[in-house]
């Protein structure tokens, strides 16, 4: 089994839970995430969510931000089969957080 970190991150002015695990290969990552569930709305009803992944050691990632002034999105570069593996565990972490933390689901 893996440990997990509760913790609390400011997210432009409102609290957000998150958790945080490490991601353990030939690689190793650490994952961040929360959120603090639906709130009826945009931005500005005060839904935030938060994500981070973090190289730590032997990752081959990039990550290039997209738009001219890089607010349109980013993109994730990974090298090799450990980084496919460990990525796959992340986004499934990352996944299980947000739905958990959302309350609710909408499709």
């Amino acid at each position: 089994m893996f440990a997990i970190t509760e913790g609390t991150r400011k997210i432009y002015g409102k609290d957000v839970t998150t958790f945080t695990r490490e991601i353990i290969s030939a690689n190793l990552l650490e994952v961040e995430a929360g959120t603090n569930g639906y709130h009826g709305g945009d931005a500005g009803h005060g839904s935030r969510t938060y994500i981070r992944i973090k190289n730590n050691g032997n990752t081959f990632i990039r990550v290039n931000p997209l738009g001219r002034d890089n607010n349109e999105g980013v993109e994730l570069l990974l090298g090799g089969d450990c980084e496919l593996e460990t990525m796959i565990r992340a986004l499934k972490f990352i996944t299980k957080v947000l739905e958990d933390g959302a309350k609710e689901v909408y499709d």
